[in-house]
């Protein structure tokens, strides 16, 4: 009888113990174990792909980041720096024998090998980036300089004047004078060169410009030539770089000189630039559309025997996000997002179709081996963390090559993301995502948290991220909706474009009808509905606060973190101007019908939703009034609501324990009217 009582009670406890487990849910402390993997760099060699591996130190706030390498056959990871500072951005040189990387702002190498270390830069403005010449004598990096100063001590005496200095005044004779959380302040991006053996760096683009400009995403903004005699590189020579998205691709002597416009007859954004391993070819990635930084992004091919420019991606829908040249020169590699996903493609230099080559996974970091048989890539998705990958060069074969998070991940059961359609405005189909708990149960009436992308040119996609991440308001115990509606890429550009100066128009009405149809799911309870979201997304949840109306069902509370709130002060107080002159087709002086229209503190009178507001005051992209202007709004109309202020923080929160706050503060606010 004894034997009996202990074998069913060893029975209870692997029960009990397994309910438990099932029951566990993925939260925010969760999240911040997460190790944040990515960069994969291949070796020329073709037998190593180093990558790194971003730790979170909560208790320090801060990750830090260290590079390790992994056998592209497959096998055990080993790592290279173990340093209480990041070693990030590992590159390789050319024989395959070295990495060059960034240490506390300066440029090392490491032996692979043997794991012997050499600091290569000394520049007291720092470097960003290193680029190997092809030849392996040169290495190419990014340093931001006082463009009058000739010589690094004379911006070694400017840098220690500041600092010393009890006077901390800013002073501005020209727009973009502050960018996404810094003041510029004189200072400029110059592209540099230094041997591989270490020296003095010579700067390649002096002058009053940026080089390269602020980016607008994609692989780095400088490369060498095949013959490492030359330098493309990006830079904005506008007179106002607040109103222009006019980058171009220039080339310059390694030795220094006049460099050479070879895109000045497109007036839109020409960046990236990769030269073909043959020399022949200069590819980047383009827009035709002066001002219009959403404008589909393209891969242009200079050929340099012709100096003319064609597009290849022409019949391709979709931004290209990044691409490589085939080691033959005869193929180029490329990602693009289509459906939430983004796959990748081939493209042949003399034009012709654009091939999906690999369908699924969200994928990037994309690379070739020196023999062409390989791909190396990153892919993620809701459930899964960025890993490395590996496939045949036909697109077969994909393979994890690192698991770093599969222990971690695997304990929660996370639901993936599943794609939902309806009809939007003007009868078009409309798509998003819906994310469940863990503990998921049709039978159970769940509470509604919608979540609104920024952008407003961007989109909810099946990858992972940290920022908004649906598992964790998921497993908090929402049933999580992530429309993407009017605006958002990865659904042909006409789509995209259809949000411009009709912001609270047919995004609305595609939001609206999101809702109503997710809402009328029999395990969706639509007396319990909540929104959030940030940038264009909190723009949308103020915009949400003012018409509140809708028949079919009501927000029962609200999340707005750095929302648009006010468009005509918000136009006075950004820096990137050409955004709100393309999205409102002017300024608030010359068309002053959309500004008035689209803005939500024109419809205070209506507000009466309980509201979260959050802002941060290092935020130039949506400045921290107009968070201010909103609360004051909403607390004088008598509506419930919260302010949240981030001193320390841009336009996204990124610290490790502001990061926690602001997901306990968001939940705490949803539960507390939704549960």
């Amino acid at each position: 009888m004894k034997r009996l009582v202990v074998s069913l009670s060893i029975v209870v406890l692997a029960f009990t113990s397994l309910v438990a487990a099932q029951e566990r849910h993925f939260t925010v402390d969760d999240l911040l174990k997460v190790r944040r993997v990515g960069d994969p760099q291949v070796s020329p060699k073709g037998d190593l792909v180093a990558y790194t591996i971003t730790n979170i130190d909560k208790a320090a706030n801060h990750g830090v980041t260290q590079i390790y390498v992994v056998p592209i056959s497959g096998g055990e990871p080993r790592q290279l720096t173990n340093d209480e500072h990041s070693s990030a951005s590992p590159r390789w040189s050319p024989d395959g024998e070295k990495l060059a990387f960034l240490h506390e702002d300066q440029i090392w190498t490491i032996d692979v090998s043997s794991g012997a270390l050499k600091k290569i830069t000394n520049i007291s403005t720092g470097a960003g980036d290193a680029v190997w010449s092809p030849d392996g004598k040169w290495l190419a990096f990014a340093s931001d300089v006082y463009p009058e100063c000739k010589d690094d001590a004379c911006n070694q005496k400017r840098a220690e004047e500041v600092s010393k200095s009890k006077v901390k005044a800013h002073v501005a004779e020209r727009l973009l004078y502050r960018h996404w959380k810094s003041w510029l302040d004189g200072i400029r991006s110059h592209v540099f060169v230094v041997s591989a053996e270490g020296g003095e760096a010579r700067d390649l683009t002096p002058g009053d410009y940026d080089a390269p400009p602020f980016s607008l995403g994609g692989p780095t903004d400088y490369a060498f030539a095949p013959d490492s005699k030359e330098l493309a590189f990006v830079s904005n020579h506008d007179k106002v770089e607040a109103t222009s998205t006019n980058a171009d691709v220039f080339l310059v002597s390694v030795q220094g000189g006049s460099a050479k416009n070879i895109t000045a007859t497109n007036h839109g954004y020409d960046g990236s630039p990769q030269f073909s391993p043959d020399g022949r070819f200069i590819a980047y990635r383009s827009q035709s559309i002066p001002g219009f930084e959403s404008d589909r992004f393209r891969v242009m091919l200079y050929d340099r025997k012709t100096s003319t420019a064609k597009s290849l991606t022409e019949s391709l829908d979709s931004w290209v996000d990044e691409f490589t040249f085939a080691p033959d020169s005869k193929t180029i590699y490329l990602a693009a997002e289509d459906r939430g996903k983004d796959p990748i493609y081939t493209v042949s230099v003399s034009g012709g179709p654009v091939k999906k080559l690999v369908a699924e996974g969200f994928n990037g970091d994309l690379h070739v081996t020196a023999d062409g048989k390989t791909l190396v890539f990153s892919r993620s998705s809701m459930t899964s963390p960025n890993e490395i990958y590996r496939a045949n060069a036909d697109g077969g074969g994909v393979t994890a090559l690192t698991t770093t998070n599969d222990a971690l991940i695997s304990s929660f059961n996370l639901k993936p993301a599943e794609e939902v359609t309806w009809i939007g405005a003007m009868g078009t189909k409309v798509s998003g995502w819906i994310i469940k708990p863990s503990n998921f149960k049709p039978n159970k009436k769940w509470p509604l948290v919608v979540l609104i992308h920024g952008g407003p040119q961007g989109a909810w996609n099946d990858n992972w991220g940290y920022r908004w991440n649906p598992q964790v308001f998921a497993n908090a115990g929402y049933v999580v909706f992530m429309p993407n509606p009017r605006g958002s890429t990865g659904y042909g550009q006409q789509f995209l474009n259809e949000i411009s100066g009709d912001w609270g128009g047919k995004v609305f009405v595609d939001i609206k009808n999101g809702v109503a149809h997710v809402a009328s799911l029999p395990y969706v309870d639509r007396d319990r509905i909540g929104g959030a979201g940030a940038s264009y997304g909190g723009y949308m949840i103020d915009w949400i606060e003012g018409h509140n109306n809708d028949p079919r069902f009501q927000f029962k509370v609200l999340v707005s973190h750095d929302g648009v709130y006010n468009l005509t002060s918000m136009t006075g107080a950004t820096e990137e101007l050409w955004f709100t002159d393309w999205e409102f087709k002017g300024t608030p002086w010359a068309n002053p019908e959309l500004y008035e229209r689209w803005s939500p503190h024109k419809f205070v009178q209506n507000f009466k939703t309980p509201i979260l507001i959050i802002t941060n005051e290092l935020d130039y992209r949506v400045p921290v009034t107009e968070g201010l202007q909103l609360f004051t709004a909403v607390q004088r109309m008598g509506v419930e609501s919260k302010l949240l202020v981030f001193p320390d923080e841009g336009h996204w929160v990124q610290k490790p324990q502001n990061s926690e706050l602001w997901y306990n503060t968001v939940l705490s606010w949803l539960d507390k009217h939704l549960k």
